[in-house]
């Protein structure tokens, strides 16, 4: 194998576009290590500092705007999308929603820093409406300060870095064995960290079927839309449902009975946000709570366009305020 430095220094400025593309499209493969070495080189005697931060931030605004035009296309489900195929656990969009709401699209500047958000923020942004001059104003500013970090710790430190690469370039083959090895055992963390997460979730859930049988039989449940602001901002909510929001959800159900039904329902993956408030619910002595499988999509399958007002009728006791729960 060609000496790995030589190869760094020949390929350098191709392999930092293509790994962070992939990176700001959502792959697990951490883009840092390769801006910080380039940033080394920079120093060295390899590919300029101007322009290997010119290629990273072109990968960066190639990925944003793929993102933010899917996210004004398709709106929520590209988000949906985006939380199936990260490795990071599901609840990822539910909690980064709101921040982005709250902070708008200036957020976008310190999105590349924190993991998740990251991919998360352009669609986002796209779904939201913002403008394309404010979007791209905000990206390439993003893109920019990450980019320009992670290579100014390359350059800061190029000397401790150097020593590294010498190491890996005696190493022949057995370096890019290493290297691989290092990037798998980064991938099993996440996907074992997803898969705990999703064990930690798992709970009994109510079937769309087994929610019009309970309604048919003159049961009163109480749906609970544990969804973030934001999303039912994007997707409305089922008709007559308590909005949770950033509220406190046992502050809004105290005056039920206990042993009241209760379904709970989101729009993320295996129903985690839905599963993770009725797995509290069930701590504070609700037993009845159930996340509804499927979420808001098998509601909506299920009970839109028929007679909905009946069946909301049925679901929402006139005791409660649905409307005002979220203030």
């Amino acid at each position: 194998m060609a000496n790995l430095i030589t190869l760094l220094q020949q390929y350098g400025v191709l392999i930092v576009f293509a790994v962070v593309l992939v990176e700001q499209m959502g792959l697990p493969i951490p883009a840092y290590p390769i801006l910080i070495v380039a940033g080394a080189l920079a120093v060295d005697g390899g590919t300029p500092f101007p322009v290997v931060l010119g290629v990273a931030m072109t990968a960066c605004l190639l990925s944003d705007l793929f993102w933010f035009r899917a996210g004004r296309r398709f709106g929520k489900r590209i988000l949906k999308l985006l939380c199936k195929i990260s490795l990071s656990p599901d609840y990822c969009v539910n909690q980064t929603e709101d921040n982005f709401r709250k902070w708008g699209p200036k957020s976008m500047v310190v999105a590349k820093f924190i993991p998740g958000f990251n991919t998360i923020a352009p669609p986002m942004a796209g779904a939201l409406g913002t403008g394309v001059p404010t979007f791209l104003a905000f990206s390439l500013l993003g893109g920019l300060l990450w980019s320009a970090t992670g290579l100014a710790i390359g350059a800061y430190f190029h000397a401790d870095v150097d020593k590294v690469l010498e190491v890996l370039s005696t190493m022949g083959s057995t370096a890019l064995s290493v290297l691989a090895v290092l990037l798998g055992l980064f991938v099993l963390a996440k996907f074992i960290e997803r898969r705990r997460f999703q064990k930690a979730m798992q709970t009994e859930r109510i079937s769309v079927d087994e929610l019009r049988a309970l309604l048919d039989s003159g049961h009163e449940p109480v749906m609970v839309d544990a969804r973030s602001v934001t999303a039912q901002t994007l997707e409305p909510p089922v008709p007559g449902a308590l909005l949770v929001g950033g509220s406190d959800p046992l502050a809004l159900i105290k005056s039920l009975p206990k042993d009241r039904h209760i379904i709970v329902y989101c729009s993320c993956p295996n129903d985690v946000t839905a599963a993770k408030l009725a797995k509290q619910l069930h701590a504070h002595g609700y037993k009845r709570a159930k996340p509804l499988h499927g979420g808001l999509d098998a509601w909506n399958s299920a009970f839109r366009g028929e007679s909905e007002s009946a069946v909301i009728a049925q679901a929402t006791p006139e005791s409660l305020t649905p409307v005002d729960s979220r203030h």
